[in-house]
């Protein structure tokens, strides 16, 4: 499992983190051919190694590997806690849940079932569309019907969840902005955004007070609808989330994200395109592949009255949280009417930036930030505090979250840069929305508002490693 987390979350040694770290411990033996001649070691594109000996005879070598189990009884990685949380979000569990309920029904003893309801990202159904040769909204309808064919009670789409989130980050990034140029607060600007989890823990476990001042204060789309849901549905509902990184699995444990009195989560569960794939082909799925499974419509989201077709928003296809907050702040900042955002690429395709000037002047500069080495360029800018953005959309995962780790990849030797095009070119195809059209959704309380939308990043101090202590 730990192979699908982001880039962020296995490139570091942090404690609480699913991979083995500088500080594993674990003894292992190295099966190798013993030669009393030189040999040379080659590291293969797929990643392999390769032995070369000087005869010219080539050997593949084992690689090591290093078990959950393994992982659970040090503490150079992973806490036993975190352990645990991440084990019961798998489909596994999901399966465990749905019969369950499905059995007490038959016995008619509805009250003690729950209520499933079944969450489902833009990025994992471009996933599941592009693997099974079906349109994009072939893929919604044919998931709805999977779905209730285990028993889901309702499906819905998050794209009125992203709706929210992108308008709470405009709105954020707006207060953030006059905060600045008002009261002088150095630490407003830049904003980071936050809906990616694996940044958000990495800044939380790595950067802590240098970072999270500028992290945004608005939930991802995932916990937002997890919390609206869990307002209609009450302590029954069980909600399954399909995501396209292992790392939402992280976000939906946090304690922030549960009830402190009844431990009762905002997601319950997180499944990802290749857990999906490893259900469909499991013996309780009787053989019976997505192409045959008959479309259903999906369920109204929580406050509106018809289901969503799927849909994308301008930008990124992580959701365009900067080409929508440049937009909005152009108009509410300079009174300047934008219709289109180009974002430039700087050092990479991965690292873009858009201006906005006036008179020769550049006031907004927006960049999107992929993948590590972009996160680190701007990390390193905080602390020389040389920091020019205004605004940061951060994704962990390179090219952002339609190659989310968890995103399915080619089976039939096709390149991941070939299959990526054709999620992005998917993605753009879909019929846009503007934000505003779920603005009659936030019908809630300035009290209610900041429970259902905004969150709070707290520095995680590293967990002392007891062969470390130098006495």
């Amino acid at each position: 499992m730990s192979g699908h987390f982001s880039g962020v979350l296995q490139i570091t040694d942090l404690d609480d983190f699913i991979t083995p770290s500088q500080e594993c411990i674990k003894p292992v033996k190295i099966e190798k051919t013993t030669t009393s001649t030189g040999a040379k070691i080659k590291i293969q594109d797929d990643g392999t190694y390769l032995q070369i000996k000087e005869s010219g005879e080539k050997e593949r070598l084992t690689k090591v590997e290093i078990s959950l189990s393994d992982c659970l009884a040090c503490s150079g990685c992973i806490t036993s806690a975190e352990g645990v949380l991440v084990a019961q979000q798998s489909h596994e569990q999901v399966q465990k849940v749905f019969q369950e309920s499905l059995r007490l029904r038959q016995e008619g003893k509805h009250e003690d079932s729950h209520i499933l309801c079944v969450s489902l990202s833009v990025q994992p159904v471009l996933s599941i569309a592009v693997q099974y040769g079906l349109s994009p909204s072939e893929a919604m309808g044919k998931l709805s019907g999977y779905f209730r064919s285990l028993g889901a009670d309702y499906v819905v789409d998050l794209s009125r969840a992203e709706d929210i989130a992108l308008m709470e980050c405009q709105e954020e990034f707006l207060r953030r902005y006059h905060e600045r140029e008002r009261a002088g607060n150095k630490t407003a600007l830049p904003m980071l955004s936050s809906s990616c989890p694996g940044w958000v823990c990495y800044a939380e476990k790595t950067h802590g007070t240098l970072a999270l001042p500028y992290i945004a204060r608005c939930k991802s789309p995932q916990q937002i609808a997890g919390t609206l849901l869990r307002r209609q549905f009450g302590r029954r509902l069980y909600h399954v989330s399909l995501a396209p990184c292992y790392d939402k699995k992280l976000e939906a444990s946090r304690s922030d994200f549960a009830d402190g009195s009844t431990g009762e989560k905002d997601v319950d569960c997180v499944l990802t395109p290749v857990e999906l794939e490893q259900l469909l082909a499991g013996e309780d799925s009787n053989g019976l592949g997505l192409a045959e499974v008959e479309p259903q419509p999906l369920d109204p989201f929580p406050g509106t009255k018809a289901p969503d077709t799927i849909c994308s928003h301008k930008g990124s296809g992580s959701g365009g949280y900067a080409y929508h907050t440049f937009i909005y702040a152009c108009k509410e900042i300079f009174g300047e009417i934008v219709s289109t955002v180009e974002f430039k690429p700087l050092r990479n395709p991965d690292f873009m930036e858009s201006t906005f000037e006036r008179d020769g002047k550049v006031l907004l500069r927006f960049v999107v930030a992929n993948g590590f080495r972009n996160i680190q360029n701007v990390v390193q800018r905080l602390k020389r505090g040389k920091c020019p953005w205004d605004f940061v959309e951060i994704m962990a995962c390179p090219s952002g979250c339609l190659n989310g780790g968890a995103q399915i990849r080619p089976s039939d030797g096709k390149p991941s840069k070939e299959l990526l095009n054709e999620l992005e070119v998917l993605y753009k195809q879909l019929p846009a929305r503007d934000p505003l059209d779920s603005c009659h959704l936030r019908s809630w309380s300035e009290d209610e508002e900041e429970k259902i939308v905004r969150t709070n990043y707290h520095p995680i101090e590293k967990a002392p490693n007891a062969l470390n202590i130098k006495w």
